[in-house]
């Protein structure tokens, strides 16, 4: 008999490219996973790996039956995110996020998943929006949230909420009393988070649509460390007003007027339509609502 652990063993070395990787996702022994694909080979007399190969290839044979392994495995994730009583569903939930998110609201996001799913093991990552983005789509995570440069046909998308940006300094960098244009600001040095991030992305295309290029940059994909390198006085950055709002009432750091204005970076959440029917669109709709990157955790 054909048994689902068998086939999410041939699914995920075909997907990671080892069986070392696959055993490893799996919390299970390369023997172990090897019994298991060893079975499916028996059931069917036929060999599902290429064996004369460093890594693990799928014969004719094999691609054919992962095909067919993931659509059960994708009907079986659909039946128990439809049928499953919520509170008795068990399983490891891959969300990734942000920084900004992990500063902002993604505890109150933890906590709510926790009351409606209490027994499904939400593991969290935090990195820049590319890395995210990229995990998602070799299926190691199961939803993203980041900013909207990332939205992908592929997956489904859930709209959260815009963060207004705006230019900041030290205050002891640039008049401020002043209107800047984009161009005059772009002889400062730039302390940017890099293309990696989705905010990075988004301005470095809206610079080039706005014929303007900073020559002098410092990529810092952290934002305490873009926030603190402002402070001190070494550039421009463009950093989200209203969750360092205390900064500038403090007067550590002073915003720059400048026009055109910056445009808003909107964030989504994404998922896989091929997992966790019914539980990733759940979350989803529980960042849409949780969604406010007004406030910092660390804000004094």
């Amino acid at each position: 008999m054909v048994t689902f652990k068998q086939l999410e063993a041939l699914y995920w070395i075909a997907q990671l490219g080892s069986f070392e990787s696959a055993a490893a996702k799996l919390n299970m022994s390369q023997s172990a996973i090897s019994k298991r694909i060893a079975e499916l080979e028996e059931t069917f007399n036929v060999a599902m790996f290429d064996r004369s190969r460093r890594t693990a290839r799928l014969t004719p044979r094999g691609t054919l039956l992962l095909e067919h392994a993931t659509d059960l495995l994708s009907r079986r994730d659909q039946m128990l995110g439809e049928v499953s009583d919520k509170a008795a569903l068990v399983g490891r939930f891959r969300i990734g996020v942000t920084e900004l998110t992990a500063m902002t609201w993604l505890p109150s996001l933890v906590e709510a998943v926790s009351e409606v799913y209490p027994r499904l093991q939400l593991e969290p990552l935090v990195e820049v929006g590319a890395d995210l983005f990229r995990k998602l789509e070799q299926d190691h995570l199961d939803l993203v949230v980041v900013p909207d440069v990332f939205g992908d046909a592929r997956f489904t998308q859930v709209m959260l909420q815009g963060v207004r940006n705006a230019w900041m300094c030290s205050p002891r960098l640039l008049d401020i009393e002043r209107l800047w244009t984009l161009e005059e600001l772009s002889d400062q040095k730039l302390l940017t988070q890099g293309i990696s991030s989705g905010a990075g992305l988004l301005y470095q295309r809206w610079f080039a649509n706005q014929g303007v290029n900073f020559s002098r940059s410092v990529t810092v994909n952290n934002l305490l460390a873009q926030v603190g390198l402002a402070m001190s006085g070494l550039g421009v950055a463009y950093l989200p007003r209203d969750c360092i709002e205390h900064l500038l009432e403090r007067g550590d750091l002073r915003e720059i007027r400048c026009e055109p204005a910056l445009p808003d970076t909107n964030y989504i959440a994404l998922y896989r339509p091929d997992r966790w029917v019914g539980v990733s669109a759940d979350i989803a709709a529980m960042a849409e609502k949780l969604c406010n990157f007004s406030r910092l955790l660390i804000a004094r």
